[in-house]
């Protein structure tokens, strides 16, 4: 395997002696593959869907057994006859995204790559890796605040009124925030990629510092969809975070 893998690789023509038609040829076979497994990790989790479901609701139920310090049942109401069935679709699809996302992360490395040059290639792999791992902890935080930001959205409403969550306004608030704190975990990943370029320098990014703590802040607060506290302050402090890690390894990757 490992030779044929090779024979591949130097098979492929250089990047410069392909034409524009083979480039879009080559552009189409990656997208092909990518298509395929967000299909097919989209039919996984279609066919695994209730645990997917039930792993979702955890941080609704957790907010109604604060509030009500109690086991309390939480269940979703249907309000729609289409709607189960779209919740189905929108949850494979989502499911499918994430079991597709190393794959079409490698393919648009594999097609990017042949076009740097040396010294560029070896940043983009460690790019990519912590693109996704940046991205999934994100995510993980935004499901794990999720149950502070509904108790202070419930109980902000009084004790008088009851609450009855649809499960698609309900994931659609949850997938919005794991998506937001997944491109908001990327913020270092950018900082030290305009470094490199010299779009940015860490001595000025270090005198930015009180402006950037201004408008990081600023951003969490427009950004958040639930505009809860909990949301804003697990969003900014990240991000206030890697504004200082950002600085640190431009630095060591300049010298």
């Amino acid at each position: 395997m490992a030779r044929t893998m090779r024979r591949q690789s130097e098979a492929r023509p250089s990047p410069d002696s392909m034409t524009l038609f083979e480039h879009m040829a080559e552009l189409r076979r990656r997208l092909v593959v990518a298509i395929v497994w967000f299909l097919g990790g989209g039919i996984v989790a279609y066919l695994v869907y209730d645990p997917l479901l039930q792993a979702l609701r955890q941080p609704y139920c957790s907010a109604r057994d604060s509030l009500h310090h109690t086991a309390a049942s939480c269940p979703f109401y249907i309000t729609a006859p289409l709607e189960g069935f779209t919740t189905r679709l929108n949850v494979a699809a989502y499911g499918g995204l994430v079991i597709a996302l190393p794959v079409i992360l490698y393919e648009i490395w594999q097609f990017v790559t042949p076009g740097l040059k040396a010294n560029e290639r070896r940043y983009a792999l460690p790019f990519v890796l912590s693109t996704v791992v940046l991205f999934a902890a994100g995510a993980v935080v935004a499901y794990l605040i999720y149950p502070h930001a509904l108790q202070f959205l419930i109980g902000s409403s009084g004790p008088d009124v009851k609450t009855i969550f649809s499960p698609s306004t309900y994931l659609s608030l949850l997938g919005a925030l794991m998506l937001i704190f997944g491109i908001a975990f990327e913020f270092p990943v950018v900082l030290v990629a305009f470094e490199l370029a010299g779009v940015v320098t860490t001595r000025g990014l270090r005198r930015f510092r009180r402006w950037a703590i201004m408008l990081i802040v600023v951003f969490a607060a427009v950004i958040t969809p639930s505009s809860d506290p909990f949301s804003m302050l697990a969003l900014a402090i990240p991000m206030l975070v890697f504004y200082e890690a950002a600085i640190l390894v431009g630095r060591m990757l300049n010298k």
